[in-house]
């Protein structure tokens, strides 16, 4: 039997990028305005999406130097775990910023309530694999901020604490 997508990931350059994927370039997360600002550049390889895999995310990614991977946040249904390839990478989370390099591994389990995410202090490209989980419906927390994500069957959704509506994607 025949895969159903191949992601030639054994051609990738010597940063550990995958060259049978098309990179997503994104610029501030797709969060709303004001949150979407100082974040910086990075890249992801949807390796997942390839084969249409629906039960978890695998992708690999390239933040530039002094880019964020994300705002500080946490998942209600979505564990994740993160492992460096090349370069070197601060995590940010609950318990302080620590460094991490290729063949370092960092895990979030889903319902904990620790806020995390990645920073680039360096001055070369990091580049990691994130696999998470595809829940049906998820809420994430940014702790830092008065800011709420939540998914579900019908849409996407960006608000305040207070459930005020900043943005909104409806699903087709």
């Amino acid at each position: 039997m025949q895969p159903l997508a191949i992601c030639n990931c054994r051609s990738a350059d010597a940063d550990h990028t995958p060259q049978g994927c098309r990179p997503l370039k994104q610029r501030g997360g797709g969060y709303p305005p004001p949150f979407d600002e100082g974040l910086g550049e990075y890249k992801a390889w949807p390796l997942s999406d390839a084969g249409g895999l629906t039960q978890f995310g695998a992708f690999t990614e390239e933040l530039a130097p002094g880019a964020y991977s994300s705002l500080r946040h946490w998942h209600e249904n979505e564990d994740e775990f993160v492992y460096v390839l090349a370069g070197e990478v601060t995590l940010i989370d609950d318990s302080g910023p620590q460094v991490l390099r290729p063949g370092d591994a960092a895990t979030f389990k889903a319902g904990e309530p620790n806020g995390h995410r990645l920073h680039n202090a360096t001055a070369a490209p990091v580049t990691y694999l994130v696999v998470g989980t595809r829940a049906a419906t998820d809420r994430c927390h940014y702790p830092d901020l008065d800011l709420l994500y939540t998914r579900d069957a019908q849409a996407r959704r960006f608000t305040r604490r207070d459930g005020t509506l900043l943005k909104e994607t409806r699903r087709s």
